[in-house]
């Protein structure tokens, strides 16, 4: 997609050879010393040589910063050898990933130079650029599937492949605005789930922060001042907190260490919208770690002793105790989770764990490899790479229904749960019987009628508990329905309910054809193309399909056949026959008006027919003075949405190269509804002073006002015609000002509101 570089300015950067032949040295240098105790006495001339045609390679090309372009496989290396903890291989192939791609170098010149092993992943990573840079207008979902069919070749494509977001995500200053959304996008929708689930908890969380830097620069800002703000009186509680539990670990000759950590920006923020609280309001914005040195045997007690000296000095909280010693996580993370309460009223998350679950915890899959052997049993993050590649064979073509299944089960708690033979089977977290019966077989789950969960006969719908026994009850009679679909969770479940729904819905089709050339018969029409048209048209019917599918259940039959022949006969018929046939249109947000097309801004590289319909998207509601992009969603209709919309983050993710660089160029004459939510201490003339506010100071109209009393507080939810967002945030300034006002928030204005 042609993008138009908005208000970009190239950095400037100015070439000097020399210090630049230091800088790449230094960045070798720094890549060694990342690999530290692992490379040691091995034979680095593999890795020496892998460096050497890098630098040879790329010594023309140059990054959208202007520094060489050797800077970044150097990087990536450096990340895969120090942050993610993998091998000689690897850093080979962070060395040479974009070596194929981007310059004279063949995949076979790799295999000759380095072996099988390295063109293979190599290929891998090849194969991955190529998806990205030429990804077509239909969906990126596909991209990404395609992505993750890698899993199935070597899970170090994957990890080489994260190492390169995170570092283009640490570069992504340099880039346009619209293509900095794009890549924000696609990294907070894939690859900082992905991170988390290959067990790379760090990186998961500094793809998630700079992806918030992106997408909602404001809130990136404002809570990183006030974390800057607060770490000294935060290094000072945690110094006062850790003095008595470090002296009592010393006593007991544990070898240990305790750090501060505090939480990422990004899950700051989830936790201040999931749980509608401000910034100061959110309880446990740090933790405390507890790292224990120990061997394998000696682990659990170690930790629970820990445990017993920590709630010794502070008293723990009862519900938030979390044991993933005993029942690690599916990304393999082990640790001991408590919250309590410090002796200066403050709650507290302390963690608890070895230095080989620290390890895992922050590197992940590779750690795992590590420690592998002293385990001697198969971890969740092995079961949960086969299910991936279970589930990336399974024939489904579609693409982006694909990557929503998947997404769905990538941040899934998982439980276990038993056959009536006692064999365990794990499945996502809230999953039902008929989950349970997709995941026995395909046929069982078709013929389900019921379960019984630990001997009592329970519904399909039943949700699974942790060590439930499960025993499913089938008919030969039974057939999957469509209102399975929105009870099931699992990708497999869904995948196999709607090849049987299709398969159904072709045969009954296919009676419904028979069934209509019937009654055209009785009417002594014969049967076509044209009539089967016209008989959609009369019923606003979009497919041949469709009309069959209704024909067969009933809902179509000879008296609407003979309702339209009337229609004809009066006339319309000559109308339909010359009119070409168009499918009935699904709703959508409301158009807008001349003016308000007038004021958007498009972006002129991507061609836009002249009769385009531009429309407000309900899902965000955005104004004047929002962020906004376009979404182009045929060649007639362009959506707009505030970029922080989940929804346009989903899109632009997925569909990157039907995504428009959009803004607004003016603010007058047409408003736009804008909710707002406030609440404080109810007293006489609370609605007068707010319309007050509104009306007579402000100037404004109310489109509605809805307002709840409980007690002495209230809470009022009010929609107003605004221009743009200078004169909401002027709004709410006035409101706040108000005697007795606790809270005032803009807010998504709801349909029931809008009436």
């Amino acid at each position: 997609m042609a993008t138009k570089e908005i208000g970009l300015q190239e950095p400037k950067y100015v070439i000097n050879p020399e210090e630049e032949r230091k800088e790449i040295l230094k960045r070798y240098r720094n890549l060694l010393n990342a690999w530290g105790k692992a490379g040691e006495g091995k034979n680095k001339r593999l890795v020496r040589k892998a460096f050497n045609l890098a630098v040879t390679a790329h010594k023309d090309m140059r990054r959208k910063s202007g520094e060489p372009y050797i800077y970044h496989p150097l990087e990536v290396a450096r990340i895969v050898a120090g942050e993610i903890g993998l091998g000689e291989s690897s850093i080979i192939c962070a060395l040479l990933h974009d070596v194929v791609e981007d310059t004279n170098y063949t995949l076979e010149d790799i295999r000759r130079m380095f072996g099988d092993k390295i063109a293979e992943i190599i290929n891998g990573l090849t194969k991955i650029k190529e998806i990205f840079d030429t990804s077509t207008d239909s969906s990126q979902a596909e991209n990404f599937r395609k992505i993750l069919l890698t899993l199935s070749d070597d899970v170090r494509v994957i990890l080489i492949k994260l190492a390169d977001r995170l570092h283009n995500m640490r570069t992504l200053d340099s880039m346009p605005p619209v293509k900095q959304l794009k890549i924000a996008s696609e990294t907070i929708y894939l690859f900082a789930p992905l991170a988390h689930r290959l067990g790379l908890y760090a990186i998961k969380s500094e793809l998630e922060d700079l992806a918030l830097k992106y997408t909602e620069p404001e809130i990136y800002q404002t809570i990183a001042k006030k974390l800057e703000d607060t770490a000294v009186s935060r290094s000072k509680f945690i110094s006062t907190f850790i003095y008595p539990i470090k002296k009592a670990l010393s006593e007991q000759n544990l070898n240990f260490e305790i750090i501060g950590r505090e939480k990422s920006i990004y899950s700051i923020w989830q936790k201040m919208k999931t749980k509608d609280v401000t910034f100061e309001e959110v309880y446990d914005l740090f933790a405390v770690r507890i790292i224990i040195d120990t061997d394998y045997e000696n682990e659990k007690y170690l930790c629970w002793q820990a445990y017993s000296i920590v709630t010794d000095f502070y008293s723990p909280k009862q519900n938030r105790l979390r044991d993933w010693i005993s029942s690690p996580k599916a990304n393999g993370y082990e640790s001991l989770h408590t919250t309590v309460m410090s002796h200066s009223g403050q709650w507290v998350e302390v963690q608890i764990r070895t230095r080989r679950m620290n390890e895992i915890a922050e590197k992940g899959y590779a750690a795992h490899w590590k420690y592998k052997e002293k385990i001697h049993n198969e971890s969740g993050i092995d079961q949960w790479l086969t299910k991936i590649k279970d589930l990336l064979q399974a024939p489904d073509p579609n693409a982006l229904t694909f990557l929503d299944e998947f997404k769905l089960n990538l941040f899934a708690d998982e439980i276990m749960v038993f056959t009536p033979k006692g064999e365990v089977k794990t499945l996502p977290s809230k999953s039902t019987a008929l989950d349970f019966a997709y995941n026995i077989h395909s046929e069982i789950g078709n013929q389900s009628i019921g379960a019984k969960v630990n001997h009592r006969l329970v519904a399909l719908n039943h949700i699974l508990q942790n060590g439930d026994q499960v025993e499913i009850i089938t008919s030969k009679k039974q057939k999957p329905r469509k209102e399975w679909l929105e009870f099931v969770v699992t990708a497999r479940a869904r995948s196999y309910i709607k090849d049987a729904l299709k398969e159904q819905k072709k045969k009954l089709a296919e009676e419904g054809k028979a069934m209509l050339e019937g009654f055209f018969r009785e009417l002594n029409m014969n049967p076509s193309k044209n009539l089967v048209l016209r008989l959609q048209e009369c019923n606003k019917i979009g497919s041949a399909i469709d009309l069959y599918h209704k024909v067969a259940q009933g809902e179509i039959g000879l008296k609407e056949l003979k309702e339209c022949v009337q229609q004809h006969e009066k006339g319309n018929w000559l109308n339909l026959i010359t009119r070409p046939f168009q499918k009935s249109k699904p709703q959508v947000p409301r158009p807008l008006l001349d003016d308000v097309r007038e004021k958007l801004k498009m972006d002129r590289e991507l061609y836009v027919e002249d009769d385009v319909s531009y429309t407000i998207s309900d899902c965000c509601n955005p104004i004047p003075g929002d962020d906004i992009i376009g979404f182009k969603a045929n060649e007639h209709s362009v959506w707009i949405h505030r970029t922080n919309c989940p929804e346009a983050i989903q899109l632009m993710s997925k569909f990157g190269n039907r995504i428009l660089s959009t803004n607004w160029t003016s603010r007058e004459a047409t408003t736009f509804m804008a909710g707002i939510q406030m609440s404080g201490f109810d007293h006489k003339g609370v609605i007068s002073e707010i319309t007050k506010v509104i009306t007579e100071e402000m100037g404004l109209n109310i489109r509605s006002f809805l307002i709840q009393s409980t007690g002495e507080v209230y809470e009022a939810s009010i929609i107003v015609l605004v221009s743009d967002t200078e004169i909401l945030n002027r709004l709410i300034t006035q409101l706040k000002k108000m005697e007795g006002t606790e809270n005032v928030t803009r807010i998504k204005p709801q349909a029931s509101l809008r009436k």
